[in-house]
């Protein structure tokens, strides 16, 4: 699609390794207007070396976006197929090769088991730190042996405002599906998952326009609007979906469109 993604500005810098690699980190915080700095005494930092990005910061571990190990490798490997939650969620049919467009990528990990399981997937991101951390993370999965072609060929990341991109689409333009999946209140006793939605949240923020931005996939895809939710918590903006789909903690709501 030809529209042009905006540059959304953070304090957080990109701080080098090495001399070596500070043209590259340079040029990595110029793409997504980040500042730069061969030193930092800032709370939180990305750190560039000649293995990948990480978000630093002084108060968890780093968070550095995998595709290829962890849980990302095995949920690719054995996360279940299309009868999965997420992929009925979705409406994945055999043979269907559906474009989604998740509105609110985070870390990419839905984005990336969906493109695992066939779709082609576009990632919208807001957030410079996350989208220079889903860049990188897309760069050397790019360049895997056994994922490098499907990465390529299927994911894709648009560094913009989720609400000012659909706005643009027009009918040609229309996804099949939009997925959202808005910052809600930390429910997990898991400490990496705190850690990792704390991190979100002081990044992206809490997405208090998260409403707003499903009247406007509501406008904007085919199909339907799939909307993820804990299991208890109420519709989106009060918007009652049409059916919904539950794994252990999660709902899924779905908005059936039939464009």
């Amino acid at each position: 699609m030809d529209l042009k993604p905006e540059c959304l500005t953070s304090e957080v810098p990109v701080v080098p390794a090495s001399p070596s690699i500070y043209e590259a980190a340079r040029q990595l915080a110029d793409k997504f207007c980040l500042p730069i700095a061969e030193k930092t005494t800032a709370t939180s930092y990305l750190k560039l070396t000649d293995t990948g990005l990480a978000l630093w910061d002084k108060r968890f571990k780093p968070i550095q976006i995998d595709f290829i190990n962890g849980k990302l490798g095995y949920r690719r490997q054995h996360g279940g197929g299309r009868n999965q939650a997420l992929g009925r969620a979705i409406g994945l049919k055999k043979g269907a090769k559906p474009f989604v467009i998740d509105a609110t990528a985070g870390l990419g990990k839905d984005a990336f088991v969906l493109t695992c399981l066939g779709c082609q997937v576009a990632m919208l991101e807001r957030s410079p730190v996350l989208s220079a951390l889903l860049y990188i993370g897309l760069q050397q999965a790019q360049q895997h042996t056994e994922i490098g072609k499907l990465v390529t060929t299927s994911l894709q990341l648009i560094h913009t405002s989720a609400q000012r991109w659909l706005s643009q689409l027009t009918l040609t333009q229309f996804p099949d599906v939009i997925y959202l999946d808005p910052m809600y209140p930390l429910r997990s006793k898991s400490a990496l998952v705190k850690k990792e939605m704390q991190v979100l949240k002081e990044m992206v923020g809490s997405d208090e326009d998260a409403p707003d931005l499903l009247q406007v996939a509501l406008q904007k895809a085919k199909k339907r609007v799939v909307v993820k939710r804990p299991k208890h918590a109420s519709y989106l903006g009060e918007v009652v979906p049409s059916t919904h789909i539950h794994s252990q903690n999660t709902r899924y709501d779905i908005y059936l469109l039939g464009l």
